[in-house]
């Protein structure tokens, strides 16, 4: 926790206001899940939570619900389903194993035109055919899988992992006011939207954008739009809007490949030179440079490639994490760089932007010291558990993680909406 404060930029005095209480391993793993989780949470509580000298706490619990907080999400009482397609697994193929992504239909689209079958014969085809030439297939088809690969095979094919967190100042800008900050967030799926509903727990106004054409899966909105505004806009359609929001934002999170975004004026370079003083964060699977910078990728995708995937299996068959602990330590990761980075930015001034990558998660988490597996501590979820009352019926969604001065942390209105605000902020 230490080492990971003072990589965010944190100071060391603030350590003394984290309190830790709960099993010391409480989800099963080969890796230190439960320490990485509860160093990047910790991480978040305390910036969130600077200048107040509040204390914060983090039960190991409620922690393992946070961390696999997509299992928890009910609709009176039921389940929204999956966010796996059936295709999105471990696949044998004519040398080895490979991890297909399909939870989005047009991966599982890009999937099936290249295997050039149904989805019933899937696994046969995959099987058919050498795993590096179906991933490279993919990728060309904007399909996403990745081999299995050991730690090193993966290093020797993708280069050197980025760190874990980094800084940088893109210009000079006088200090903007302490006020509520805006984020902008133009993120998807786990790590992005864990950082700026993080944000919107610490009392920001998170406006979240998405393509008209690019529907969310249903089970993924509940768990991860609490207490932000889900609003549809089209960049190519919306150039002037985009730039209007741009204006008014104080933080903005990207959650796609490096460059992707770009042709719509959201370079952190170009954003410093016409909004100076904000404060830009990206994530990326994969990092910002080498041959794989440009690559889809998600959670499941960067543990089957970079060596995690074997080390979890059982034999020669891979296996996976009990959470998706890449993500969601990177976007708490997020969340706390983009709150010390707010917290200079108004003390020192400058244009800041923050970088961050799952892959750069990934090898932080398998530097750490091994643990040997351990049963799974799992108690009781529901003292960790909210209830919001939406138009369609009662939601129960995982707590924030922590509490605050012995308090439970709590998710803020408005409750998940996809798509039904307007594109425009809060006045102050």
């Amino acid at each position: 926790m230490p080492s990971l404060w003072a990589a965010a930029g944190g100071a060391p005095g603030e350590l003394d206001r984290l309190s830790r209480t709960g099993p010391a391993a409480t989800l099963a793993s080969t890796f230190p899940v439960t320490r990485a989780g509860a160093a990047a949470v910790g991480a978040g509580l305390l910036a969130g939570t600077l200048g107040t000298g509040a204390r914060v706490g983090l039960d190991t619990r409620g922690l393992a619900v946070a961390l696999r907080s997509e299992r928890y999400v009910r609709l009176d009482g039921h389940p929204l389903g999956s966010p796996f397609d059936a295709l999105s697994a471990f696949h044998r193929t004519a040398d080895g194993w490979l991890r297909l992504h399909a939870n989005y239909p047009w991966h599982r689209a890009a999937a099936l035109h290249v295997l050039g079958c149904t989805a019933e014969e899937v696994p046969a085809a995959i099987a058919e055919r050498p795993g590096l030439e179906l991933e490279d297939a993919l990728y060309d088809a904007g399909g996403i899988g990745a081999v299995v690969r050991t730690e090193d095979a993966f290093r020797a094919v993708a280069g050197p992992p980025p760190a874990l967190l980094e800084h940088r100042v893109l210009g000079d800008a006088p200090a903007r006011p302490v006020r509520r900050p805006r984020v902008l967030d133009l993120t998807r799926v786990i790590a992005g939207p864990v950082a700026t509903r993080t944000l919107a727990v610490h009392g920001a106004d998170v406006l979240r954008l998405d393509a008209p054409d690019r529907p969310e899966i249903p089970l993924q909105a509940a768990d991860t739009l609490p207490g932000k505004r889900s609003a549809l806009l089209d960049l190519r359609a919306g150039p002037a809007e985009l730039e209007r929001l741009l204006a008014g934002a104080d933080v903005v999170v990207t959650g796609y490949r490096p460059g992707a975004l770009d042709r719509f004026g959201l370079a952190p370079e170009e954003l410093a030179q016409r909004h100076p003083g904000l404060v830009t964060v990206t994530l990326s699977a994969w990092g910002h440079r080498g041959p794989w910078a440009h690559r889809r990728g998600f959670d499941s995708i960067v543990q089957a490639a970079c060596g995690i995937a074997l080390a979890e299996g059982d034999g020669d068959r891979p296996g996976a994490l009990p959470a998706q602990v890449l993500d969601h330590a990177t976007g708490y990761l997020a969340a706390t760089a983009a709150l010390l980075a707010l917290t200079r930015q108004h003390t020192e001034g400058g244009s800041h932007h923050v970088r961050l990558s799952l892959v750069g998660t990934a090898a932080w988490l398998q530097g750490l010291p091994r643990e040997e597996a351990a049963p799974a501590q799992d108690g009781d979820p529901a003292p960790y558990l909210q209830e919001l009352d939406t138009p369609g019926g009662v939601l129960t969604l995982a707590r924030p993680p922590g509490t605050l001065d012995g308090r439970p942390l709590a998710w803020p209105p408005p409750a998940p909406s996809f798509g039904t605000a307007t594109p425009e902020w809060l006045s102050r």
